[in-house]
């Protein structure tokens, strides 16, 4: 078998194959005799059928398997013997054919950047420490009496923070404005879910209230035909309401699967939660310090085959967290991708040089944790470990929090005391 590699542009090779003549011949021959052996076909017996006709019948049909079979094995061996690393599947050039010299044909496709990582010795990062304090608790329980909390009828005008119930009907110029009409739609002022002029109109109306006024739109509006134009809006007030938070009792509690119903042990859970979730922003912290010095100090080029694979997986990402096709403009993605992937290739080298094998009791763990949550734990398990795809995704996720591991013991760390709220954002 002759091989010969070309560099193309970036991480691209060419590779030209040729398998030898006498090599594809042979195989055919061979499959032929055990064709001859099994075929049945009308007016002969069984493995008797002239070796003539077989290859009349099944010769083009068998050569064409032996072309497309050769082209696979062969290419293995050949990436194989020029120790090449490709990047997905090759993009063959030239359909082959078999020929007296054999079969011929070009693969072409990318391979992974070869480098050693760098910074691996001089890795520091700062590790924010931060207590749960009682305050950091008092906000979480008024954020859960937020979140449950029910909009009760106001017999009074409407303030901030009070939700509006209301009929408009907008006109521009003396005519209706297109798609500025809506009835029973609830604003809740102060929220800046409305225009600002428009909510400030609001406040002080109470329900049964009827009012026309103009509101000036912005000249940064994201509709250029309303840009600075003067909009008349007339608004028939239907409800105030006013937003009710639910009393902090036993029943309150037990919503919140604290059995007892008892404050002290509702705090503590709540102190467990925040505790866990701070040690999990800590952890991200640092592993984002870690990413950060690598991605400064290895200038990796990077496939782009690989950036367009993840380039399609961002949109499908954002397409399903709007819940429909993602309307973002072509390249909106590309630098995103292109930092993933130069991630991914900086850790996979880690990965490779170290002999870093995924832990399978991890990956039991983390199946577990996925799994416990759904109705039927032992179902869900069962179509994880049917789906190689799936399976792949959680070692994947295991080995990226072993390499981070490894990182983190290389790296000198230390710690730096800040409050819960800022290690949050909150």
């Amino acid at each position: 078998m002759q091989v010969s590699l070309e560099t193309g542009a970036g991480l691209e090779r060419r590779l030209r194959v040729q398998v030898p003549a006498d090599r594809v011949e042979q195989e055919i021959a061979a499959r032929l005799k055990s064709a001859a052996r099994t075929v049945r076909l009308k007016g002969f017996r069984p493995g008797k059928v002239p070796a003539g006709v077989i290859r009349q019948r099944f010769g083009s049909q068998i050569r064409q398997e032996v072309i497309q079979d050769m082209v696979r094995s062969s290419y293995s061996e050949a990436i194989t013997q020029e120790k090449l690393r490709p990047v997905g599947n090759p993009r063959i050039e030239d359909e082959p054919e078999s020929t007296e010299q054999g079969v011929a044909y070009t693969a072409i496709f990318e391979v992974y950047p070869e480098f050693d990582v760098a910074g691996l010795d001089g890795l520091a990062v700062e590790r924010p420490e931060a207590e749960v304090s009682d305050a950091d608790i008092d906000q979480t329980v008024e954020r859960l009496r937020r979140q449950h909390a029910e909009w009760r009828p106001a017999d009074r005008a409407a303030t901030d923070g009070d939700q509006v119930t209301v009929d408009f009907d907008g006109s521009l110029d003396g005519e209706a404005l297109e798609g500025g009409k809506a009835e029973r739609f609830p604003i809740v002022i102060g929220e800046g879910r409305m225009l600002p002029d428009f909510e400030a109109n609001l406040r002080g109306l109470a329900a049964g209230a009827d009012k026309r006024f103009d509101v000036v739109f912005p000249d940064d509006y994201y509709e250029e035909r309303l840009r600075g134009r003067t909009v008349a809006f007339d608004i028939h007030v239907h409800e105030v309401a006013a937003l009710e938070l639910p009393v902090v009792d036993a029943d309150f509690i037990r919503g919140f699967d604290v059995v007892s119903g008892e404050m002290g042990e509702f705090r503590r859970r709540i102190r467990e939660s925040l505790e866990q979730e701070a040690a999990a922003k800590a952890q991200a912290e640092v592993r984002r310090q870690l990413i950060e010095q690598l991605l400064a100090v290895n200038p990796v080029e990077v496939p782009v085959a690989m950036v367009s694979r993840e380039v399609a997986a961002l949109q499908a990402e954002a397409a399903r967290s709007v819940g429909g096709a993602d309307q973002q403009a072509d390249g909106a993605y590309d630098e995103v991708a292109r930092r993933r992937v130069r991630v991914g290739l900086i850790l996979g080298e880690i990965i490779r040089r170290q002999d870093i094998e995924a832990d399978q009791g991890r990956i039991g763990q983390k199946l577990d944790d996925l799994c416990r949550p759904h109705e039927h734990p032992d179902e869900v398990r069962r179509l994880y470990l049917q789906n190689a795809e799936w399976m792949a995704q959680i070692e994947n996720s295991v080995l990226e929090e072993q390499v981070m591991a490894w990182l983190a013991e290389r790296a000198r760390i230390t710690g730096k005391s800040i409050s819960f709220s800022e290690l949050m954002g909150v």
